[in-house]
């Protein structure tokens, strides 16, 4: 049996998620906790298949995959750092800015 890996979410991401999850419980008031019910599924997912996001071609920094978040409309960028047995969450990016984020 492999050991799963950990989840480390950088402080870019992390300010990110705050952002949202805020905005998003002021503002979407019959789903107030999507955001970290949808954060809780994927990262569930990730710690078990790592690989499952696609790769982001439009990020110049190597090996970062993204994974869409459907019930918020947002993207989880995230690399895979095997040696350390760690999934490193880069950002949490809106689909509707038409630019990757700045990783």
């Amino acid at each position: 049996m492999t050991a799963l890996l950990r989840i480390e979410i950088g402080e870019e991401a992390r300010r990110q998620i705050r952002t949202l999850s805020r905005w998003w419980r002021r503002n979407r008031t019959a789903a107030p906790n999507a955001v970290t019910d949808e954060l809780t599924r994927v990262f569930r997912l990730l710690i078990n298949q790592p690989r499952i996001g696609s790769l982001a071609l439009e990020i110049e920094l190597p090996g970062v995959r993204r994974i869409h978040l459907s019930r918020i409309g947002h993207c989880l960028y995230y690399r895979v750092q095997d040696a350390e047995a760690i999934v490193e969450v880069l950002a949490v990016w809106s689909d509707r800015r038409g630019q990757p984020p700045p990783i």
